[in-house]
């Protein structure tokens, strides 16, 4: 993958959130990245397991503007698999993703500079 060039940066930012009955703290290392089209970006949650059980944890994300949505491609995230933090237990989740490169080419992403990623955790089910 290779960045296009000339094209306008893009502002990744990193939301985090947990579900009410997951006894975890979850939040982002950074809170922002910029990237142009093509270009791969690695970024770090943390979470923590503050309960003194075992927690197996579910991520489901969310992309803003939902029309960038199918041009934020992720190449390894935690969210595709459950968590397993044991009684205080703190671990750093990566995401490595890119934005597309046709991003760069879509008329209907003119004026799109900013784009949300956002992480819920729940309590997986058994």
């Amino acid at each position: 993958m290779r960045p296009v060039p000339g094209a306008a940066p893009i502002t990744v930012q990193f939301v985090a959130n947990t579900s009410d009955t997951l006894p975890w703290s979850f939040k982002p290392q950074q809170r922002e990245v910029r990237v142009v089209p093509g270009e791969a970006a690695l970024a770090f949650y943390t979470a923590y397991n503050k309960s003194d059980k075992p927690v197996v944890g579910c991520a489901t994300y969310n992309i803003t503007p939902a029309k960038a949505g199918i041009y934020f491609n992720k190449i390894q995230c935690f969210c595709f698999d459950q968590q397993r933090l044991r009684p205080g237990e703190e671990v750093d989740m990566p995401v490595l993703f890119y934005i597309d490169p046709v991003f760069a080419e879509d008329p209907q992403m003119l004026g799109v500079s900013n784009i949300v990623l956002s992480y819920t955790f729940f309590p997986a089910k058994n």
